[in-house]
């Protein structure tokens, strides 16, 4: 591929990358999850199921690295352990799914999932909680598995955070620690697979920028706003996004 190729990407498909991915950044360095929930049904309008999940993945294993003081050495390590080595097991059973998906059942899926996990999570209550190895196994595993279809680990661990951890900086570093894990291990699924082509790669002078500013604002916003009121947006967002993917799946194929 050369160089004039490597940056050919259509106006508006940059415009939709940039917007949802520097709009996610902002909201993951917020709240501490959200990233994939919103970048990979936006990818998947205009990418197949693998590029969909490739770019996100390498966004999220990027944007991990560029925010590690956010996180790092904050989140509690006991659950941890149990729920990463999970989730390498749920990751491996997940990309098999994906590799049996069409398109049309993909975006389905993704919007399905995304809205359940949304309804679910808006009736949690954070409240701290022991943590259990068996339950955060169980969790790992089902994460995993969303991870491997859709790149989308976020749901079941945001739960089990929710459900566990009460405190905003402890809650939001464990759900960045974990995100990351979930896209390096992702990231060598997705290789073993096959699954990788230099498609993504296209688009990611597009992504980075737009990575890059959200994260500084959400920083910026959970300094300085750091509460509950993110809760009723993230939510009703990740709703929105879920219904419209699913209902473009369902109406277009």
């Amino acid at each position: 591929m050369d160089i004039p190729q490597l940056f050919a990407v259509l106006v508006d498909q940059a415009l939709l990358v940039a917007v949802s991915v520097g709009l996610a950044a902002l909201i993951r360095a917020f709240t501490g999850f959200g990233f994939a929930m919103l970048v990979v049904p936006a990818f998947s309008f205009f990418l197949t199921p693998a590029d969909a999940v490739v770019l996100s993945s390498v966004l999220a294993f990027l944007l991990g690295l560029l925010s590690y003081r956010s996180w790092w050495g904050l989140f509690p390590v006991a659950p941890a352990r149990p729920m990463v080595a999970g989730s390498v097991i749920g990751t491996a059973i997940g990309v098999w799914f994906l590799a049996s998906l069409s398109v049309a059942e993909f975006q389905l899926w993704i919007g399905v999932s995304v809205v359940i996990a949304s309804v679910v999570l808006a009736r949690f209550v954070p409240s701290e909680r022991a943590a259990s190895s068996p339950a955060a196994l169980t969790t790992g595993v089902a994460s995993g598995l969303m991870n491997g279809a859709f790149a989308i680990p976020g749901p079941p661990v945001i739960l089990y955070v929710v459900a566990t951890l009460s405190e905003p900086v402890k809650s939001r570093a464990f759900l960045m620690m974990f995100f990351w894990c979930s896209s390096v291990v992702s990231l060598v699924m997705f290789g073993a697979a096959g699954l990788i082509s230099p498609r993504p790669f296209q688009l990611l002078w597009v992504a980075l920028p737009a990575m890059w500013l959200g994260n500084q604002a959400g920083n910026w916003a959970f300094a300085r706003y750091a509460g509950a009121a993110y809760r009723p947006f993230v939510v009703g967002l990740c709703i929105l996004i879920g219904l419209s993917i699913s209902a473009k799946a369902v109406i277009w194929g």
